[in-house]
């Protein structure tokens, strides 16, 4: 494929409008089941886009018919993976992250990994959904905070790693139940392993993000300050992809997307001096 994709149209519209499944599926061409493509050219990027997801059917519907087809025109081999929290508990994007990364690594070897937040949809197609050397920050500038980056630290909406990259961090904390902290914690373990993060420049990475009130499992997290500052960096080695525990419910290959429908609960961090790999 060439270096520089022919396809990309630059701007373009946004609508957060719902519209059946169905409409989508006869729109969104040439899919394999998961909701996977593969360009007509030979790709060197296989990019894992995975999405933590609970209760928002009218904004994954939006995103999938919005994302697909840049995707698409980006030459990459891609598959889009939703991973599903059910039961009781407070949500955990976190946790579902490292869920995700986990799934798809048994779908195939996957060499990079976009983690996107299903109320963000791109408004350029030029922003890359694939890896550079350093972990990229997509949505930097986003509509909510008129386009400018809210604090220098910041890590989330849609973050690019590569697999290789993923592991040396550990992956995501799984202590973060509720609104927020994750995504600085993430800053965090990327720095503490000596990689850099990149944003690309703002006339092609502007993201809208759907305006919704967080639902009761998705409060803030109040304790999520406190453990930033006391237990974040001397957690990372003992808390993430190393002591990550689930209860899979099922995975669906539907034509739009994977479908990972799991149940998750707190797991302890890691006793320094038992620090074991483990799923």
């Amino acid at each position: 494929c060439p270096t520089k994709p022919t396809g990309t149209i630059g701007k373009l519209a946004v609508d957060f409008k719902p519209v059946d499944i169905e409409v989508i599926e006869e729109e969104i061409q040439d899919l394999q089941p998961g909701g996977e493509f593969y360009p007509n050219c030979t790709t060197s990027h296989d990019v894992a886009i995975i999405i933590p997801y609970r209760n928002r059917e009218d904004q994954l519907k939006a995103f999938l018919r919005h994302l697909h087809p840049v995707l698409k025109r980006q030459n990459i081999h891609y598959r889009i993976f939703v991973v599903n929290q059910v039961g009781e508990n407070k949500f955990n994007r976190a946790m579902l992250m490292n869920v995700g990364y986990a799934e798809a690594m048994k779908v195939f070897n996957w060499t990079c990994l976009v983690f996107h937040d299903v109320d963000l949809l791109p408004e350029d197609d030029r922003g890359m959904y694939n890896c550079d050397q350093a972990p990229v920050h997509l949505s930097a500038y986003i509509d909510k905070f008129k386009y400018k980056i809210p604090y220098k630290k910041i890590f989330g909406g849609v973050s690019v790693l590569k697999t290789w990259q993923m592991k040396k961090i550990n992956g995501f904390a799984n202590q973060f139940w509720g609104w927020g902290g994750e995504d600085d914690d993430l800053f965090m373990r990327v720095s503490k392993a000596g990689l850099k993060i990149t944003r690309y420049p703002k006339e092609i990475c502007r993201y809208k993000m759907f305006k919704h009130e967080h639902e009761a499992s998705n409060a803030k997290n109040k304790n999520r300050k406190k453990y930033l500052k006391k237990s974040s960096l001397k957690n990372s080695k003992l808390d993430g992809l190393n002591n990550l525990r689930y209860n899979l419910d099922g995975v669906i290959s539907n034509y739009l997307y994977t479908n990972i429908t799991v149940r998750l609960e707190p797991v302890p961090v890691l006793n320094a001096a038992k620090k074991t790999r483990r799923h």
